[in-house]
């Protein structure tokens, strides 16, 4: 911690020591389900450790699996965290996907990245999916799951105008600056062989049919 010549304390980074943004407090809480609903076999929600930084400059706090959940191919599960936040008039919290487990198991976030406001009271929860096609993904209660990302926002006051004024963009959008045009799909390599999952995809496809 430094101090500036107007006496104002300021954070620095402990890895390359620049200066860091302000700090702002975040009320947190456990959130608990009530004693008619709660199971005595249940864990103690105080075992489960609250969110937090695992190095000093990462951007987002890891969010924790209140209990085991199993989601198979293609399976979205909605999940609980264990906690609630009041934010502070201007901060939002955003929930975002966790690297590792998007890379290695194919495990993200539906809505990512996800809106906390700061109005919201309730318990923070988290829409996973599983976009593996073939491995089902087993998750432990403790697991980290997702990541909580606190920044300001902006809100603004929309201005009704009959024309918008020029850019050098204009209305040009998806794909406008090239890669990939707008509607095509990647195919696979000629010697690559038959796709494995087109199997499994038409046998999807004649369940719902049916």
């Amino acid at each position: 911690m430094e101090t500036h010549d107007d006496g104002q304390a300021v954070e620095t980074s402990v890895e390359t020591g620049d200066e860091m943004p302000d700090q702002v407090d975040v009320l947190i809480t456990r959130t608990r389900p009530s004693s008619t609903d709660r199971d005595p076999a249940d864990p103690d929600p105080d075992d489960l450790e609250l969110p937090g930084y695992a190095r000093p400059d990462d951007a987002g706090a890891d969010l924790r699996l209140t209990e085991d959940t199993v989601l198979r191919p293609g399976e979205r599960k909605l999940v609980g965290t264990g906690v609630a936040i009041a934010l502070p008039p201007g901060y939002v919290g955003l929930v975002h996907p966790r690297s590792g487990l998007a890379a290695r198991h194919g495990l993200t976030v539906v809505n990512a990245p996800g809106t906390v406001d700061a109005g919201y009271r309730g318990e923070i929860k988290v829409c996973l999916l599983n976009t593996d096609r073939d491995a089902t993904i087993t998750l432990t209660r403790g697991d980290r799951i997702a990541q909580l990302v606190v920044q300001r926002v902006s809100r603004v006051n929309f201005v009704s105008v009959s024309q918008l004024p020029g850019s050098i963009r204009g209305s040009d959008g998806h794909g406008s600056t090239g890669g990939m045009p707008v509607g095509s799909t990647t195919s696979r390599p000629a010697d690559a062989g038959p796709d494995p999952h087109q199997g499994a995809a038409s046998t999807e496809q004649q369940e719902h049919s049916s």
